[in-house]
């Protein structure tokens, strides 16, 4: 019997559509789905939504649920990990404390001051699941979705034996949207996309053998299509290509969007925008809503259950590696190794890759467009740099990586940098204590 194994199974959206994923490949019919939360009510109540799927699917997958990681991960042949260390209040002050210093944050989970910290506080737990991993089940799959994903999925591959990557749905969204502002079918589309998660760029889109950049730059210069995506319209008018992640998310990954209010009212505004135009603290906001779980919870109970494959990777990824061995590309974040020759050697990218019984072969060696190399390489390098940080618990590393942030350092005088970073360290003491 094939074992999955979810640590942090009360993510409801993720660990739903994974689980209603899996039980339409013939190889997981039997699999036993355990799930794991440290949180008994959510999950008793992600066991109620599971339970949904394997009655709806008529699927005889077996379901178990405990709050011991040592017991999940036991027997493990596949492992899901959606996890979060701290609550809310610790990260509303990663959000909170740079606006007083005039650094506007959208999401902040993964980059920027906010990113950044964050990824301090998880690389601890990231590490001790992987651990956990090598001594329980050190021949199990690993999939990651928990952010910031090039800073976890660095330290992971770096520190750590376990065969894992990381997955975002950003590069299939993404895709999917532009086919649709295209006008072609999104089955006949052709792509490639490089770079690192929710910095990857499409160097080739196309549908047979129609470019469809001319196509999308015609849209955009409409404000039907323009006003949908601001800022992710704005950098592909000025550097040529289309980076995945959403307009709000690279509002705060770039000098140019956030550093004035009049520049967010602009590009960020509501009114006329995707699921996320960049409003202050967007996520912050969602979740600091007390009943949004069960909210979520509810949601899913009382909708219709859509039968078919969704767009999330890992259930194919499972199905290549662990299943009947279909080969499966997809967008993996691995570590360069030299994949992408203009990127740092050592930096975590977000290149395509196969999935195979034997691993994961990488179907990308080149070298990003000259336009958006440089960008992309800086903000590497800012990662690479976070990971030392954590690695030696040094403050003046975080110092050095929050300075040269592109959002931070269009605001922040130096000076104004290390003040605010040591807010920001003394409201975490409980998680960045040891950091000198």
């Amino acid at each position: 019997m094939i074992k999955i194994a979810f640590i942090g199974a009360g993510s409801v959206q993720f660990t739903t559509a994974v689980v209603k994923d899996l039980t339409t490949y013939p190889a997981f019919d039997k699999a036993e789905i355990c799930l794991m939360d440290i949180n008994s009510y959510r999950l008793g109540e992600i066991t109620r939504c599971v339970e949904r799927i394997k009655r709806e699917m008529e699927s005889n997958i077996v379901i178990t649920a405990t709050t011991s990681r040592e017991e999940a991960l036991t027997g493990a042949d596949g492992v899901i990990c959606t996890v979060f260390n701290g609550d809310v209040d610790i990260w509303r002050h990663e959000i909170e404390i740079p606006m007083k210093y005039g650094v506007n944050i959208n999401v902040g989970d993964t980059r920027s001051v906010s990113g950044i910290f964050r990824a301090l506080r998880n690389i601890p737990l990231m590490l001790d699941i992987c651990r956990d991993v090598e001594r329980i089940c050190p021949n199990a799959v690993m999939l990651n979705y928990t952010n910031p994903m090039v800073m976890l999925c660095k330290a992971m591959q770096t520190y750590t034996k376990v065969d894992v990557t990381g997955l975002c749905h950003s590069v299939q969204g993404t895709s999917k949207m532009l086919a649709e502002w295209a006008g072609v079918d999104y089955e006949k589309v052709d792509y490639t996309c490089v770079g690192i998660n929710h910095m990857a760029f499409f160097t080739k889109l196309q549908a047979g053998d129609t470019d469809l950049y001319p196509i999308l730059a015609q849209k955009i210069d409409t404000p039907e299509y323009y006003n949908k995506e601001k800022v992710r319209n704005e950098i592909f008018k000025t550097f040529g290509y289309y980076v995945t992640e959403s307009s709000g998310h690279n509002s705060e990954y770039t000098p140019w969007f956030r550093k004035r209010p009049d520049l967010v009212r602009r590009y960020c505004d509501p009114a006329g925008a995707n699921w996320n135009p960049g409003e202050y603290a967007y996520s912050l906001k969602l979740r600091q809503d007390p009943d949004r779980f069960d909210k979520l919870v509810k949601t899913f109970m009382e909708t219709p259950l859509v039968k078919e494959r969704g767009q999330e990777y890992a259930a194919n990824i499972l199905n290549a590696r662990l299943g009947d061995g279909t080969p499966f590309r997809f967008n993996a974040n691995v570590l360069n190794n030299g994949s992408v020759e203009n990127l740092p050697y050592d930096a975590c990218v977000e290149i395509p890759v196969t999935a195979t019984k034997e691993g994961y072969t990488r179907n990308f060696q080149g070298k990003l467009p000259t336009s958006v190399a440089p960008l992309v390489a800086y903000t590497a390098g800012i990662e690479n740099l976070t990971v030392e940080a954590f690695e030696k618990k040094s403050k003046k590393l975080v110092y050095q990586a929050v300075s040269m942030d592109p959002l931070c350092s269009a605001v922040l005088s130096l000076q104004e940098v290390r003040d605010m970073c040591d807010e920001i360290f003394a409201a975490n003491g409980d998680y960045l204590a040891d950091y000198r």
